[in-house]
């Protein structure tokens, strides 16, 4: 497998990058712009940008965010939150954005994943999972930035996301969000063991120890972080210096 590649996620509301715990309790720990600008210098492989509230108002309102990130960060970014239609695709794109993340609007509606995958190419296509545990080896696809249920099995969507043209896999488990105490690592291996596209992990790391031992399994082509990055917890080249000791190759 190819090295690991690291990713500093923003989750944004409004003008602020906002953090909580299983999606809830949102705090502002920064602006998008510093805080961009400091991971792309750190040496961060990717940036995903999360408009926390587009799809509760209807809009997404952070891609003058990314207009501006774009003119100096070289870097993989996606824009996740609000995507709709492929005219959404479109402006996302023309902001910056290499990647658009697609949740919402695609379990209403999963036509729009071969849609914009036919449009754009499956390589710009994320199909963002928020998967709550209802039991056993199963888990519901959350919408809304995890405030609404859909009784969607989170196994079966991720395969037939794939199936529609999805490029990626970003699965956030809102168990374990925040919380610092490790990731889903069943979840993850779960997906992973269904699709053959690149899977993002994200939620639940609290420390460099966990992001290593998810690392070490090579369940996720990627691994998301927030917490130990925007409360310096782990610094992005010690974070790399760390895993790279640790045997997991990752990129310069």
């Amino acid at each position: 497998m190819p090295p690991v590649r690291l990713i500093a996620r923003l989750d944004i509301k409004g003008p602020n990058v906002i953090k909580g715990i299983h999606l809830e309790g949102l705090r502002i720990v920064g602006k998008p712009a510093e805080m961009a600008r400091s991971y792309y210098e750190q040496g961060i492989d990717e940036i995903i940008y999360m408009d926390t509230v587009a799809s509760l108002y209807g809009r997404n309102n952070i891609l003058s965010v990314v207009e501006e990130a774009a003119r100096d960060i070289f870097v993989p970014m996606t824009v996740g939150g609000g995507i709709r239609t492929t005219d959404d695709v479109v402006k996302a794109l023309r902001s910056g954005a290499d990647k658009v993340a697609i949740n919402t609007a695609a379990v209403h509606r999963p036509e729009f994943i071969r849609e914009a995958a036919e449009m754009f190419g499956s390589q710009c296509v994320v199909l963002s999972v928020e998967a709550k545990r209802r039991g056993p080896g199963h888990w519901e696809a959350l919408t809304d930035n995890g405030r609404e249920k859909t009784d969607v099995d989170v196994l079966k969507w991720v395969a037939e996301a794939e199936q529609l043209g999805a490029g990626e896999i970003l699965i956030t488990s809102v168990d374990m969000e925040g919380t610092r105490k490790g990731f889903d690592a069943e979840l993850i291996r779960s997906v992973r063991e269904r699709v053959r596209v690149p899977v993002i992990a994200s939620g639940g790391a609290g420390s460099a120890a966990h992001v290593i031992d998810l690392a070490r399994e090579r369940t996720s082509d990627a691994i998301a972080c927030a917490s130990i990055l925007h409360y310096g917890t782990a610094p992005i080249s010690a974070l790399k210096a760390e895993l790279a000791a640790a045997g997991v190759e990752v990129r310069s």
